[in-house]
């Protein structure tokens, strides 16, 4: 009878512990802008912290602590893409991501952000020497908006 209770326990909640929340699939495509920055907010969404920072272009990356820690009070992040633009020039293309956010914090504290993801993709092609390099965050710029998420829409200069 001890052994059947922790039993039932397990297949009543699959596996996962008691008081756990789950975690959203693993996800981590790099094939286009948009799955780069899906990709980056599942990996926050996940606490994977320097899988998150690993989206960036090592030249331009914030700090990784300080990437960590401005995310260590979050909960979860919903992310709403808008029209991705891009543009090419000498081998690369450029593309900005206009994106909104909801951020929810441990406490449930909800907060929304608007802004706007640079990235840049060599193209494939021309990569010849490795390490080869996918497309990548140069910067992101998220301002706090006083939209609800609804009405919040990403907004690239």
């Amino acid at each position: 009878m001890r052994i059947l209770a922790p039993l039932c326990l397990l297949a009543l909640f699959g596996g996962q512990a008691i008081g756990q929340t789950s975690l959203p699939d693993y996800s981590d495509n790099r094939s286009t802008a948009a799955d780069v920055i899906r990709s980056l907010y599942n990996a926050i969404n996940r606490h994977e912290y320097l899988r998150g920072w690993s989206y960036y272009r090592p030249e331009s990356a914030p700090a990784y602590r300080g990437f960590a820690d401005g995310y260590a009070d979050t909960d979860q992040v919903d992310i709403r893409l808008g029209q991705v633009t891009s543009d090419g020039a000498a081998g690369s293309i450029h593309s900005q991501v206009p994106v909104a956010l909801r951020a929810m914090s441990m406490e449930g504290v909800v907060t929304v952000y608007e802004g706007c993801y640079l990235l840049t993709q060599v193209q494939p092609a021309i990569q010849e020497a490795p390490p080869f390099r996918p497309i990548m965050i140069d910067v992101g710029h998220m301002k706090k908006s006083s939209k609800t998420f609804a009405k919040a829409m990403g907004i690239c200069d």
